[in-house]
């Protein structure tokens, strides 16, 4: 069967090496979109494991539609009725881009009417109640080429229920996991955020280095399927349980607030892991190693704080850091004269996005060579 990974623009690369370490087929790598070949049980795995991927969908069919005739009949040609049953809820979504038919509310009734017309013939009914499970299908069109999926996740990938509450624009599990695992973390590393919010980039370096997977404590749209064979996720719940590595690593979350060093605290206990976390502001932030790994999301001067406190925070962060020649450092921001201001040109840029916001992240080296201890 085939399947497809979303994510944000950039982390192709790391959805597709997850893939990778997880034994799964990879068959294409596209903007946004990780395609890859398997098993029900390879979907499971997926769904439980991508740590930088927003969902795993299902591709039932694509075909090209130009015109709404077009994607009434590629739709309907579908057998439906192998994966909706007669009280199934059909929820359809869509996108379009690049397309001739860019009108998405359009598509999405089109292509329901034709599921729900193949559903009448295959069930010889006039009459779906669809009060049972939820079947979430999306319409994706792009270059007038339409594909049918199924969304095996439900609540996207970067809900993995451990964050139930919440600071001021706090990052994403998936844009979190992407920054630790770019900044090249592993289990032998020091690891600090010293701006940590509501405590993401820890929990998920935490989760990394005990080899947990990140869906284990949720539910999945899939897991409703009734057309799987076996129990997959339970089969990929077992084993991500054995997998798990009992150690407590070295990282440190700090925060000038003390509500949100409250939050991380609830939020690492709830994701199950161990991270030591601190008040402190970042002027008076000391390591608590001699090197390691530094990731921070600092105010960008858009939402959180105005732009001048957001240009002299930056400024004291490069005053705390120049003081820590053995770290690696790792700054994403939306400012587009971060450097400028930082007083540093980054060694390596990568351009993300962060809550539909086109960000940076500037990576600055250790200057004296990064010391593992």
């Amino acid at each position: 069967m085939r399947f497809f990974a979303t994510c944000k623009m950039g982390l192709e690369a790391l959805v597709a090496n997850e893939l990778a370490a997880l034994g799964i087929n990879t068959v294409k790598v596209s903007d946004a979109r990780v395609d890859f070949e398997g098993g029900y049980g390879d979907m499971a795995r997926a769904c439980l494991w991508l740590r930088t991927a927003e969902r795993v969908l299902m591709t039932v069919s694509e075909f090209e539609a130009r015109s709404f005739e077009e994607l009434y009949n590629g739709v309907r040609a579908i057998r439906w009725k192998e994966f909706i049953g007669k009280r199934d809820f059909i929820h359809v979504n869509g996108k379009s881009a690049k397309s001739a038919l860019f009108a998405v509310s359009d598509c999405q009734r089109i292509a329901k009417k034709a599921i729900v017309d193949s559903l009448f013939e295959a069930y010889n009914t006039r009459s779906l109640p669809e009060d049972g499970d939820e079947i979430i299908i999306e319409i994706g069109l792009f270059k007038d080429l339409a594909t049918v999926a199924l969304d095996c996740c439900g609540a996207g990938l970067s809900r993995r229920g451990y964050r139930t509450w919440n600071v001021a624009a706090p990052i994403a599990e998936t844009l979190g996991a992407a920054i630790v695992e770019l900044a090249r973390y592993d289990r032998g590393i020091t690891l600090v955020d010293p701006m940590c919010g509501s405590g993401t980039m820890p929990i998920e370096a935490a989760m990394i280095a005990r080899n947990m997977a990140v869906g284990m404590g949720r539910s999945f749209a899939a897991e409703k399927w009734r057309f799987t064979e076996g129990a997959p996720f339970d089969r990929a719940r077992e084993e991500a349980r054995d997998l798990v590595v009992d150690i407590e690593p070295d990282i440190l979350g700090c925060d000038i607030d003390p509500h949100a060093i409250d939050v991380c605290r609830k939020h690492a206990k709830k994701a199950g892991v161990n991270v030591k976390w601190l008040v402190c502001p970042i002027k008076e932030f000391e390591p608590p190693a001699r090197s390691g790994i530094i990731v921070v999301n600092p105010p960008y001067g858009e939402r959180l704080m105005e732009k001048r406190d957001a240009e002299k925070l930056y400024k004291e962060m490069r005053t705390v850091f120049d003081k820590l020649p053995h770290w690696d450092k790792n700054i994403i921001t939306s400012h587009k004269d971060f450097e400028r201001i930082y007083g540093k040109k980054a060694d390596k840029r990568r351009k993300l996005s962060n809550g539909g916001m086109t960000c940076t992240l500037y990576r600055f080296f250790a200057e004296e060579g990064f010391i593992k201890e």
